[in-house]
């Protein structure tokens, strides 16, 4: 290795060299303290000469006695002293004792260089900042034993206290020692090659760590071709070592860097800048390469959203620890991935969007279309990130006034100064009614037309209600579209059963005969009713139990009582033979109208989701 001439250092005045050897020797108080130095540094330092010693060529000095260790540091540090000392103070002198200092101190730098490699390699694990975390844990272990009830055994406490000590006694030691050396070799002028022992070293720690965690730099050509459920599973991985990296690993690392560069911050932050900068680029460099992957999944917003909080999340980190001008390239690269997943995240929610509007799939059944419970689960979950969207959602919607529907009744939206997200949010549900309402003219029957509108808008408000989408929309947007539902709910009730409530709600009944004719009208219409209205269903509880309350309080109840009325007449009539006259007694009324609208959700449809990958957001397939 190059060595740094302590000529350069030493003779820095504006006279050279030669100059002042031919100037006469003349003894003063520095000549005699110089002197006094050597003769007591020398012996000291040419014990740990490797070159001319076999003991100090196979031994340590530091791991051997530390405290001839720090006896060691503090001579060579007196005889750089002293040097300086004596040539600011000299207009002339013999140069003999410079050269015998100088000497001493390259072997002094030569020992100091093996010494502080050692301490780095050997004491690997403890200086790892991935450990520094371990022992956290291990205090709070202690913490937690230490309030175990006197009955537990206390052996493993004082086992756990015991470990905690040698790992930090150990770790304080090796750092103390790196900073001695390095202190010593910077004010010496040897900080170059102080960095080029402790860069290479510490940088392969952040290298293999970041790898290890799954981020692997040989794939950066491969994520293009990947398909999403392969690269799925990386950005899995990615998100797992971004909070590692950014809550251990750089922060140990920056810690340490600190600790023992102490003495120079030029060379802290440029020390650390190097050891850092290539795992942080290729850390936050690879959300930009997922953002352009153009493979197709529902999931991929979801991942995005992720990828960008963990960044958003950690930015104040990423800052504190990249202060210098060095690292200006890492906090670029992490905001250029920051514009990217934003970008990707408006494309996807552009062509959810898009999948709303060319959905053609019928409504098979008058219970939940798919396509609200697939469109209503993918916004609940979005409605999870709705801090981020607004960071990341444009305020313009593009919208067309022709995507409008009479069932309800909701035209373009105004100008409204509203979030982003929530006028975003909003329009979306907005396109997916319209496609159910426009669904809904499919049916032939008016009433199952609107009991299908009701279970699908009582979905979409349920949903909204038990999901952060009820704080996005807001409490004006739930009351008015609880009141469509209510709406849609009686517009079910007057088109399905108002046959049935006019019979008996205007029924004028004087002879025996008006009331043969009542019950028998009355059995047709109700069969007639029941009949297409039992394969009704509706699977929300509360929308169920007050159509059925509706229905019957207008059905019911008007019954029993003419019923009743007319009990005498009906059991003289049944007394003569004709026992047919009343098919339905109020009870049996009353059991086959709570028994209307159970069943399962009348979708038909089986809902699919991500399994095996730990992902958040649904998987979802729009058909």
């Amino acid at each position: 290795m190059p060595r740094k001439g302590m000529g350069s250092l030493l003779f820095s005045s504006k006279k050279s060299a030669s100059s002042i050897l031919e100037s006469p020797s003349r003894p003063s108080f520095s000549d005699a303290v110089l002197e006094r130095t050597l003769e007591i540094a020398e012996p000291i330092i040419k014990k740990w000469d490797a070159d001319t010693s076999d003991f100090a060529s196979v031994t340590s000095l530091f791991y051997e006695n530390r405290k001839e260790a720090t006896e060691f540091i503090k001579w060579v540090n007196n005889v750089q002293k002293s040097m300086h000392k004596y040539v600011s103070e000299h207009s002339s002198y013999s140069d003999n004792k410079l050269v015998r200092g100088q000497k001493l101190m390259e072997i002094a730098m030569k020992r100091l260089e093996k010494e502080f490699y050692q301490i780095l390699s050997t004491n690997r694990a403890h200086l790892d900042p991935e450990s520094f975390s371990s022992r956290s844990s291990l205090t709070s272990r202690a913490s937690t034993l230490s309030s175990i009830s006197d009955f537990e055994d206390d052996e493993e406490l004082r086992r756990a206290g015991e470990v905690i000590e040698e790992v930090e006694d150990v770790s304080m030691n090796a750092v103390t020692d790196l900073k001695l050396i390095a202190d010593c070799m910077i004010s010496s002028g040897y900080g170059k090659e102080c960095i080029s022992i402790y860069r290479p070293l510490r940088k392969s720690i952040i290298d293999e760590a970041i790898y290890k965690l799954g981020v692997d730099k040989t794939i950066s050509n491969q994520i293009q071709k990947m398909e999403w459920n392969v690269l799925e599973i990386r950005v899995n991985n990615w998100l797992n070592a971004m909070k590692v990296v950014m809550e251990t690993l750089f922060i140990g690392e920056r810690n340490l860097c600190d600790q023992v560069f102490a003495s120079s911050e030029a060379i802290r932050e440029a020390c650390f800048s190097d050891i850092s900068r290539e795992g942080a680029q290729l850390l936050f460099g690879f959300p930009e390469l997922v953002a352009k992957n153009r493979k197709k999944s529902p999931a991929k917003i979801f991942r995005s959203l992720d990828m960008y909080t963990a960044i958003a999340t950690h930015w104040k980190g990423i800052e504190s620890i990249f202060t210098a001008d060095s690292s200006s390239a890492v906090k670029s690269q992490a905001l250029i991935s920051l514009s990217k997943l934003g970008e990707t995240v408006r494309v996807e929610l552009t062509e959810f969007e898009s999948t709303i509007q060319k959905d053609k799939s019928k409504a098979l059944t008058f219970g939940i279309h798919s396509l609200t419970v697939n469109v209503m689960i993918y916004l609940s979950t979005l409605a999870d990130y709705s801090n981020v969207l607004n960071d990341i959602l444009d305020y313009t919607i593009q919208h067309k006034a022709s995507e409008t529907t009479s069932y309800f009744n909701i035209s373009t939206f105004d100008n409204s100064p509203a979030p982003a997200i929530s006028r975003r949010f909003t329009w979306i549900i907005h396109v997916l009614l319209c496609k159910i309402g426009a669904k809904a003219k499919h049916f032939k029957d008016a009433s199952l037309c609107y009991i299908f509108l009701a279970n699908n808008l009582q979905n979409v408000v349920v949903k909204v209600l038990t999901s952060n989408l009820k704080y996005i929309v807001g409490d004006e947007w739930i009351i008015n579209h609880e009141a469509k539902v209510e709406e849609f709910a009686e517009s079910y009730e007057r088109l399905g059963w108002e046959h049935v409530i006019h019979h008996i709600s205007t029924a004028r009944i004087v002879s025996g005969e008006d009331v043969k004719e009542f019950f028998r009208k009355f059995t047709t219409l109700f069969d007639q009713a029941y009949r297409k209205q039992s394969t009704c269903v509706v699977g929300d509880n509360k929308l169920r139990e007050d159509i059925q309350r509706s229905i019957s309080g207008k059905i019911s109840e008007v019954y029993r009582k003419l019923y009743d009325t007319h009990k005498l007449t009906i059991e003289t009539e049944k007394s003569r033979g004709n026992t047919h006259i009343v098919k339905y007694a109020p009870d049996d009324v009353d059991s086959l109208l709570s028994d209307l609208f159970c069943g399962y959700d009348g979708s038909g449809e089986s809902l699919n989701f991500s399994s095996g990958l730990n992902s958040r957001g649904p998987r979802l397939w729009l058909n």
